[in-house]
């Protein structure tokens, strides 16, 4: 029986969920999730969770947030002086909005505070701090 292998395409169905039972993202009801082991593409304690199963194996895995999307970092809260919010936007607490980076590149944000002076943006991942646990099965190798 193949087993996964760095390098190796795999495609794998997996339900991911938080330590209070949320689920943030399932491969439920669409195609299975393809990727190549080993490439960086994948956080990395999933990455090693799939690395030596088996086809048809399946597996629930408890990923560290420091092996999944780190952990919130306070340099990635910014404080926007309220007079440097731009006209057309009317910031609400949980309002999701995009800065760009250095490169040009969109950076989500969400509002996680205002008062009269300022509100304050969130730029860590969603999921960063989170402890995730993820239900995976190895659909296919190759």
């Amino acid at each position: 029986m193949s087993i996964a292998s760095k390098g190796d395409a795999v495609s794998v169905h997996y339900t991911g969920r938080l330590q209070n039972g949320t689920v943030f993202d399932s491969s439920a009801n669409r195609e299975p999730l393809s990727f190549t082991l080993g490439d960086g593409n994948m956080i990395k304690g999933f990455d090693a969770a799939v690395h030596g199963m088996e086809i048809g194996q399946e597996i629930t895995v408890t990923i560290p947030s420091v092996e999944a999307y780190g952990e919130k970092r306070e340099d990635m809260m910014l404080d926007i002086p309220l007079d440097q919010v731009p006209p057309h936007i009317k910031p609400e607490l949980g309002m999701e909005l995009s800065l760009q980076n250095q490169a040009g590149q969109p950076v989500p944000v969400k509002v996680v505070h205002m008062d009269d002076a300022k509100i304050t943006l969130d730029a860590n991942h969603p999921l960063a701090g989170e402890d995730l646990i993820f239900d995976i099965t190895l659909v296919s190798i190759g």
